[in-house]
């Protein structure tokens, strides 16, 4: 399977503290005996510190285009950050009308934000010349969207859309007007979180505790997780058979393609995981501030400068977390 490029998001820290995880297969139970680990200790060597931004709105994700870091959140915010701080991109949502942006993910070359959220608003921005397209209510849907995930080059790429209704919506043409079609891979659950690791090939989680995977765009089959008794709210899709899912109660689950791995990190709801091909290091963060980074295969905890909720977080010359309140933490 061909590797996308390095816009996607892709995490490096050290820290030394360690977790214990135990192995089970896609259809194990809870009574099987998972193995809970201890909560790591804060370790981090290079400490997180807040920026200030120019919103108080909560800020749901964040990624790198063109070496720059973009923010999206309530109220149809962006922001970037600038040599000078951040700075507002825009209000108002895709059309103006203040939509809140819940999700976003950028081209193969880095050229092209896409960003997604309430009321069917599906978006596309330029980062060169700042130009905004208006994709929004494919197929007449006005549903809250969560998540999108984009494959290819700008103005080729091919668009994924994930929402509360439980429907993908794709496009295999850069979300042009009549090219969209929809599908739903399991019982109508929301749909939290999609991430593709090839053109037409990812991963995606909904509300009722289930991961599903595609090879084509268009169709999905359930590959757990059994028992998980937790929700799950961030995927991050790396291969067939290299699957990472962050939930409630501190959980992350791995996935190589004939077992789930569970690490307990502890109690905080971990919104967004994002872990390097090789699984030695990554970043999840969540609830009460709470940040972790994966190094040499291990997870610890990181401390950080903010109570607030974190809802993603982004590796670039400097590492980017956001979150509730306008919050963006750095290192």
């Amino acid at each position: 399977m061909t590797e996308r490029s390095t816009t996607r998001r892709r995490f490096l820290k050290a820290s030394t503290a360690t977790v214990a995880t135990a192995a089970l297969p896609a259809t194990a139970t809870a009574a099987e005996g998972w193995t809970v680990a201890e909560t790591p200790s804060d370790t981090s060597d290079e400490p997180w510190q807040t920026a200030k931004t120019p919103t108080g709105n909560t800020l749901y994700d964040v990624e790198y285009a063109s070496g720059t870091a973009y923010a999206v959140g309530a109220g149809g915010v962006a922001i970037r950050r600038t040599a000078d701080g951040w700075r507002k991109v825009f209000d108002g949502g895709v059309t103006g009308n203040g939509n809140s942006l819940y999700g976003a993910d950028v081209t193969d070359d880095g050229e092209r934000i896409w960003f997604v959220g309430s009321s069917g608003a599906v978006g596309e921005y330029d980062v060169e010349t700042g130009t905004l397209y208006d994709h929004s209510k494919p197929t007449g849907s006005t549903n809250n969207f969560n998540d999108v995930s984009v494959t290819g080059q700008a103005g080729e790429a091919n668009v994924y859309v994930a929402g509360d209704s439980g429907k993908i919506y794709y496009s295999f043409e850069n979300g042009a007007s009549q090219t969209w079609n929809y599908v739903t891979p399991g019982s109508g659950a929301g749909l939290s979180a999609i991430d593709f690791h090839d053109v037409k090939s990812g991963h995606v989680v909904d509300t009722n505790q289930k991961v599903f995977q595609t090879s084509d765009g268009v169709s999905y089959d359930n590959i757990g997780i059994a028992n998980a008794n937790v929700n799950f709210y961030g995927v991050d899709s790396d291969a067939p058979d290299d699957v990472w899912v962050s939930g409630g109660g501190g959980m992350v689950f791995h996935w190589d393609g004939a077992n789930w791995t569970p690490t307990d990190l502890g109690d905080a709801g971990l919104k967004d995981i994002e872990v390097t091909d090789d699984d030695q290091d990554g970043f999840t963060v969540g609830g009460g501030g709470k940040a972790f980074d994966l190094s040499s295969g291990k997870w610890a905890q990181d401390a950080t400068p903010t109570g607030q909720n974190l809802k993603a977080v982004v590796r670039g010359d400097v590492n980017v977390a956001v979150g509730a309140g306008g919050t963006v933490i750095e290192n």
